[in-house]
């Protein structure tokens, strides 16, 4: 499980709810939590609204590197 998926069951809420409230589309945060894309290459922008829309730091939802 993703840290992105943590912090949004976390918080209660649907890809559908975390998508809208962070303002990105569905499919772009399905991929970042389903890891067909990498959140550590995210711009700050979108790490930063989807960590708000989470009430978490941006911290809590990097990856960590091998």
């Amino acid at each position: 499980m993703s840290k992105i998926q943590e912090q949004r069951k976390r918080a209660g809420l649907s890809q559908a709810g975390l998508a809208e409230k962070g303002g990105l589309p569905l499919r772009t945060l399905q991929d970042y939590e389903q890891g067909r894309r990498d959140i550590n290459g995210a711009a700050v922008v979108t790490v930063k609204a989807l960590a708000d829309a989470l009430g978490c730091r941006i911290e809590d939802l990097i990856e960590p590197t091998e």
